[in-house]
């Protein structure tokens, strides 16, 4: 069989190591999101459940059928994001604004449109808009790191170490992975709370309202579109691939949809997960899509285990969630300001949607998020016209 012959070692430590990235940071980041929405145990594992299972097949189905390392997993930008506005919204109304977004990446594939809306909204407004929103999860991490100084600076130091000599490994996976081993090491966990039953996924109703499509829908679709679609398409692009980028769009956009009637915000391509599949360290250019499917392997597992796994993942001490949190999100935040500053000529616009976005306001129920986008590339077209 072909397929199997594809696997060799080189692009099935790619696979573990993208894999690894999806499954280590990003589920503490949904638990921080639906804890601030209230949200049902039931709810949250059906959450955690949607995202895997069908960002997993994403990840298994498209590199088979186009014989490339086209990873697919659910947006951590966007969960970043939803912390923010999923206590401004019911359950069933975040659910209908994430069908709305998946309808939005759907039509934008369809039409063929996706370089000309990230022409129009200049990606340095959304990533110092996206800057802004994970603020305050990284002072949270310092605190935390003050608060678990053994378990936080260890771990800070291996993810300096590996940042600096080991480029395989992702730095936050090696630095996630010394904090469990040190915190299983000094606070072993109290099973009682990691008593839990299957759960047996079941779709969701949604409610549509004009507000989660202004303050949800429209944010989320172009975090995903800027922060993952065209990461992952660049990445692609830039190891001589010829990725079919408005079918990757649109298919983002209907696995995005299928994801959100069972509670999850999307699967869709994964930036830095399709980076390191595609990558030239991932053996040979032919061969490199069976790191996706190895990756999307190790994702569809997590989330089939996603009953077993939310539990335990809530039993954690609160600071060193939030220290997982801040290494799962410094690479993004440290990026964000990198791209949002990176214009002379916009220093304006970005200086204004970084505030913001921080401020975390919300006028006429349209959460921050959108406020941010809109006066910044209001003032990066209208008053720095240098675009």
């Amino acid at each position: 069989m072909r397929t199997l012959g594809d696997l060799n070692y080189k692009n099935f430590v790619a696979g573990i190591a993208s894999g690894l990235l999806a499954i280590t940071g990003p589920p503490v980041i949904i638990l921080e999101a639906a804890s601030k929405g209230n949200f049902t145990m039931n709810q949250t594992i059906l959450w955690m459940f949607s995202v895997y299972v069908f960002g997993g097949l994403y990840s298994i189905l498209i590199p088979l059928y186009y014989r490339m390392p086209i990873v697919g997993a659910h947006s951590i930008t966007g969960v970043a994001f939803l912390a923010t506005v999923t206590t401004q919204f019911t359950y069933h109304q975040l659910i209908g604004s994430y069908i709305f977004a998946g309808l939005l990446m759907l039509m934008i594939g369809c039409l063929g449109v996706f370089s000309k809306l990230l022409e129009y909204v200049p990606k340095q407004i959304i990533s110092v808009m996206l800057a802004g929103m994970i603020t305050k999860y990284m002072v949270t991490f310092a605190t935390s790191i003050h608060q678990l100084p053994l378990v936080g600076g260890v771990s800070l130091v291996a993810f300096l170490i590996f940042s600096k000599w080991n480029k395989r490994i992702p730095p936050m996976v090696a630095a996630i992975m010394t904090g469990f081993t040190l915190l299983l090491i000094t606070q072993p966990l109290n099973s009682g709370a990691l008593v839990s039953s299957f759960i047996f996924p079941t779709p969701q109703y949604p409610v549509f309202n004009p507000l989660s499509f202004l303050s949800v829908s429209i944010p989320l679709a172009l975090l995903i579109l800027s922060n993952d679609a065209a990461v992952g398409i660049g990445a692609l692009e830039q190891n001589h691939y010829r990725p079919p980028v408005n079918r990757i769009i649109a298919l983002s956009g209907i696995f995005s949809i299928i994801t959100s009637f069972f509670g999850g915000q999307s699967a869709n391509v994964a930036g830095m997960m399709t980076a390191i599949c595609s990558d030239e360290e991932a053996g040979p250019q032919k061969k490199r899509y069976m790191g996706a499917v190895v990756s999307g392997v190790i994702i569809l597992l997590f989330g089939l285990f996603a009953w077993k796994l939310v539990p335990w993942i809530q039993a954690l001490p609160s600071a060193f969630v939030s220290i997982l949190v801040g290494f799962a999100l410094i690479g993004v935040f440290g990026n964000s300001l990198s791209v949002g500053f990176s214009k002379p000529t916009m220093k304006l616009s970005a200086a204004f949607t970084f505030v913001i976005a921080v401020s975390n306001i919300t006028i006429f129920n349209i959460s921050a998020p959108v406020w941010a986008l809109v006066m910044g590339t209001v003032i990066a077209r209208y008053v720095e016209t240098d675009l």
